[in-house]
């Protein structure tokens, strides 16, 4: 990326939509001038589902780039929000981001911890069976950020990465089947993970040790 990643759109929830199991609050549109960036996510949005909130995952980041791709693939427009993403990234690789990669966007410090691991929810709000594991499955699943350092943010604020790992696994990586020697090196690195990724990372070792 050779221009000054920015943000593109922050959206939050428009309104509660009726999901696969459960009411969802996936429906995001974009708002005007600045939102407030606290520990449990953008002002004004909600989680309703407790698998889909927490520190690990209180803001999703998604790339326009990406989104471009999915465009072209479905025939249609991914206006900001659509895959229910809070940030809206420009010249940013969101999905290749590195785990535990830090951004300052506006006055906030955010930190790329796991990829979205989108479920039913995902393929009933853009229409298409099964979309979610085609989704998945592609690696842009752009990524579940932790807040460090609260703030605000705003579209058109610039994005700086100010720090990352050099471990080298990436968002998709862990979105798309990581192998063993990603998770030994993700472990090595030292660098906090949130409890989901550091299981999954033991046990993919753990398995590779028992086959061995």
């Amino acid at each position: 990326m050779t221009s000054q990643p920015r943000l593109v759109a922050v959206t939050v929830v428009h309104r509660v939509r009726r999901g696969y199991f459960h009411d969802t609050a996936i429906d995001k549109q974009p708002v005007e001038g600045p939102v407030r960036v606290t520990v449990n996510g953008l002002a004004g949005d909600r989680r309703l589902d407790p698998h889909h909130g927490g520190a690990d995952r209180a803001v999703y980041a998604y790339a326009a780039e990406d989104a471009s791709w999915w465009a072209a693939q479905l025939g249609r427009a991914i206006p900001a929000g659509l895959f229910g993403e809070n940030l809206r990234t420009e010249d940013l690789d969101v999905s290749g981001a590195a785990i535990g990669e830090q951004w300052r966007v506006g006055t906030a410090l955010l930190e790329v911890r796991m990829p979205r691991n989108p479920c039913q929810n995902l393929s009933m709000r853009i229409g298409i069976d099964h979309f979610h594991t085609r989704f998945n499955t592609t690696g842009l699943v752009g990524a579940m950020l932790k807040v460090r350092e609260p703030g605000v943010v705003s579209a058109g604020d610039p994005i700086t990465i100010v720090r990352r790992p050099g471990h080298g696994v990436r968002v998709c990586d862990l979105a798309t089947g990581p192998d063993a020697a990603q998770m030994r090196r993700l472990l090595e690195s030292g660098i906090p993970l949130a409890s989901t990724v550091r299981a999954k990372a033991h046990r993919i070792v753990r398995r590779s040790a028992a086959a061995a």
